[in-house]
């Protein structure tokens, strides 16, 4: 059986190896440390340093399981050097107009693991960014949303920021 690629941009990808090699170099010794310290204060079934301490051990232990596995499944997607901005893809920050409001907002197609709304940073399966991939400055798109439909221009398309 194949086992799942997990889509990232390359700097979503440096972001999650730079929160792995904290949560093991740092966070990891430093919990281990808060256990020993907290064993030292005697009777455990009462100690509640104890059980804080081992509560965060599993909750680190978790996250570390959880981003070995993405990361050792992690797809790195650019665009090549020669690709032109013409359409959108994984990766494009996209400019897009709100056709009732004029509003323009920008966003990045990015992987499921990287969205990040506040920033702007859509994920690759979201409605949104689904209706967007594939299309070219001044193509419409169409989205629905909880209150109806809108309706976007694509008004830039970029590679880079």
């Amino acid at each position: 059986m194949a086992t799942e690629t997990v889509p990232f941009t390359r700097e979503g990808f440096q972001k999650l190896k730079l929160e792995l090699e904290q949560l093991k170099s740092v966070e990891r010794p430093k919990i281990i440390r808060e256990i020993a310290e907290a064993r030292s204060h005697g009777d455990l079934s009462e100690n509640a340093e104890y059980h804080a301490a081992k509560e965060k051990q599993g909750f680190i232990e978790g996250r570390i399981a959880d981003l070995d596995d993405k990361l050792s499944r992690a797809q790195v997607i650019e665009p090549s050097e020669g690709e032109s901005d013409q359409r959108v893809r994984f990766g494009s920050f996209v400019t897009v107009t709100d056709e009732d409001s004029g509003e323009d907002k920008t966003f990045r197609i990015v992987g499921d693991l990287e969205a990040d709304l506040e920033r702007g940073m859509i994920s690759m399966s979201s409605p949104l960014a689904r209706a967007l991939l594939g299309k070219r400055i001044g193509d419409l798109v169409e989205v629905k949303v909880p209150k109806g439909t809108v309706e976007y221009s694509v008004t830039e398309i970029r590679i880079r920021l």
